[in-house]
């Protein structure tokens, strides 16, 4: 049976409650992952019984795949950015940060991510397979053409994008540590890592000199 999640004419109510179920879920995905969380967890988190919430989805997985989908076309969105056209020192710097400012503006989807990555990828394994590898792949071309051309240094561009992806989500990823580790200084943690980072990345972009 379809459900009111799922339906093209939604009304306004319908819309906001879909909303309302999707927000709640990624507090508890993120919390607790996909196996630890629960139907009875989400309506709670999103203040509905869960005969309610099951009007609009058929249960937790419905919920996950439509968050999971959400997700990776964000996820996939700062990179898609890198222009060929322009400086590629420049480019490579602004996607770390647009990576760092996603760990900071939306850290629960990026503790969704790796908790689903962290399980094998059993849901989402097909849009890696397809989207984010052909995205990667090509930005890779790009990145080993640049080196290549003499325009930055002579990098494994798939390991130039892990390290970047390391660097930048771990924020997000790893919160509690982070803030532990910075005490006070873990409400500013944005902007000393963009320096941090810039540095880090400008040093080892930096063409040899002979």
């Amino acid at each position: 049976m379809a459900r009111a999640a799922a339906s093209k004419n939604q009304t306004r109510i319908q819309r906001e409650k879909t909303e309302q179920i999707l927000a709640a879920a990624l507090e508890v995905f993120s919390n607790y992952g996909f196996r630890g969380s629960t139907i009875d967890q989400i309506a709670a988190e999103a203040g509905l019984s869960k005969p309610n919430l099951l009007y609009y989805f058929d249960g937790k997985e419905e919920i996950h795949a439509r968050l999971m989908a959400r997700l990776l076309d964000t996820w996939l969105a700062p990179l898609r950015e890198m222009d060929e056209t322009g400086d590629p020192v420049e480019e490579i710097l602004a996607y770390v940060t647009r990576k760092l400012e996603m760990a900071r503006d939306f850290p629960r989807e990026s503790r969704l991510f790796a908790n689903e990555i962290l399980q094998g990828a059993p849901r989402i394994m097909d849009q890696i397979k397809g989207p984010l590898k052909m995205l990667v792949d090509e930005k890779a071309q790009l990145i080993r053409h640049w080196s290549q051309s003499g325009k930055i240094a002579d990098v494994d561009p798939y390991h130039l994008i892990f390290s970047i992806w390391a660097t930048t989500q771990h924020y997000a990823d790893f919160d509690a540590q982070v803030s532990v580790i910075l005490g006070p200084r873990a409400g500013d943690w944005f902007d000393e890592a963009r320096t941090y980072l810039t540095k880090l990345f400008t040093c080892a972009l930096r063409p040899a000199t002979v």
